[in-house]
C-alpha cells in the first residue's frame, strides 16, 4: 500500500432510525485505503454495501451516517455540504453496482450513457465525449465498440453490461473505485475476464479499489488485503494471501462452510455465531 492514503475512515457508523428502533447497519468501521485492492467480505446484511454507499453519501432516509473521520486525500467528507460531495462522486470516487440491469437507463443507448457520464465531469463536446466513450469501451475489452455504443441495455449480455458499467464509472478517471459484487451474476469465464479488466485498469491508473464480495476464494486470489465483516463490524483485517490462516472464529467458520473438492465431506459445517462478537 502506498504511503499516501486515498481514503481514511475512523469509526464509521450507519444507523437507520425506524418506528421499531435503531438498526445498526455499520458499527464503528475503521480502515485506510491506498492504491491497492481492498476486499470487504461477509454474509448478506453484514454492512459491506452500506459501507460503500456511506462513502459516496448515498445512504437513503432514514439512514444516518456518522464518523470520527472520513477523509478523501485529506479532505473532510463529513464537513462537506451535499453539493461538494456530489462533485466528488463519479469524478473522484465511483461505484459499480451489483447488477447492470438495474443501474443502466433502459431507454438510452449504452454509449449515450457513458458519454453523459464523461460530460457531467468534463467540459467536452458531444464529439469528444463519444470518442472517449468508444476508447473506454475498447479499454474494457468490448469488441466492435462502435456497434455496442448504439445498443440499448436489454441488447447486451450480463457480462457485457457489467463491462459497460465499469466503462461508465471509469471514464471520468476516478481515484477510487468501489465495486459492489461486480461478478456475482456472471459465469466463471466472464467473471475472470471482468476481474482481469479491473486489475489491469487499477494497476495502470494507480487507483484504489474497494472490492465488495461474499466469495472468499475470489477475494483471496484477487485482493491485496481483506476486511471480514459481520453484523456491521470488522471482525479482522489481514493480507488476502493469509486468509486461510485467519484467527477470528467467524472467519474460520466461513472458511469451514466452503466445499473443498480435494477434501470432500459428507456434510458441510454450519456457522455458529457468538453474540459477543457484536459487543
Amino acid at each position: 500500500m502506498a504511503d499516501a492514503a486515498l481514503l481514511r475512515l475512523d469509526d464509521l457508523r450507519v444507523d437507520f432510525h425506524t418506528p421499531t428502533g435503531i438498526v445498526n447497519a455499520v458499527r464503528g468501521l475503521s480502515f485506510t485505503l491506498g492504491r491497492e485492492r481492498l476486499g470487504i467480505v461477509g454474509e448478506s446484511g453484514s454492512g459491506k454495501s452500506m459501507t460503500g454507499r456511506a462513502i459516496l453519501d448515498l445512504i437513503p432516509h432514514p439512514g444516518v451516517v456518522t464518523a470520527k473521520r472520513m477523509e478523501f486525500r485529506g479532505q473532510d467528507l463529513m464537513a462537506m455540504d451535499k453539493r461538494s460531495r456530489r462533485k466528488l462522486r463519479g469524478r473522484h470516487i465511483s461505484m459499480v453496482m451489483q447488477d447492470p440491469k438495474f443501474s443502466l437507463n433502459p431507454v438510452q443507448t449504452v454509449g449515450d450513457q457513458i458519454a453523459e457520464a464523461y460530460r457531467v465531469h468534463h467540459k467536452a463536446s458531444a464529439r469528444e465525449a463519444k470518442e472517449r466513450s468508444l476508447a473506454m469501451l475498447e479499454a474494457v475489452q468490448i469488441r466492435e465498440p462502435g456497434r455496442v455504443y448504439d445498443l440499448y441495455p436489454h441488447e447486451v449480455s450480463g457480462g457485457m453490461g457489467q463491462r459497460v458499467m465499469i466503462a461508465m464509472m471509469l471514464i471520468a478517471e476516478p481515484e477510487i473505485l468501489i465495486a459492489d459484487e461486480p461478478t456475482s451474476a456472471l459465469d466463471v469465464t466472464v467473471q475472470l475476464q471482468v476481474l482481469k479488466i479491473l486489475d489491469d485498469l487499477v494497476t495502470s491508473r494507480g487507483m484504489g479499489l474497494i472490492f465488495i464480495s461474499h466469495d472468499l476464494h475470489l477475494v483471496k486470489s484477487f485482493c491485496d488485503r481483506v476486511i471480514v465483516m459481520y453484523g456491521g463490524k470488522a471482525m479482522e483485517t489481514l493480507p488476502a494471501g493469509e486468509l486461510d490462516r485467519a484467527r477470528h472464529p467467524y472467519t474460520r467458520g466461513l472458511l469451514g462452510c466452503l466445499p473443498d473438492l480435494d477434501h470432500p465431506r459428507e456434510t458441510l459445517a454450519t456457522l455458529t455465531r457468538d453474540p459477543a462478537w457484536l459487543a
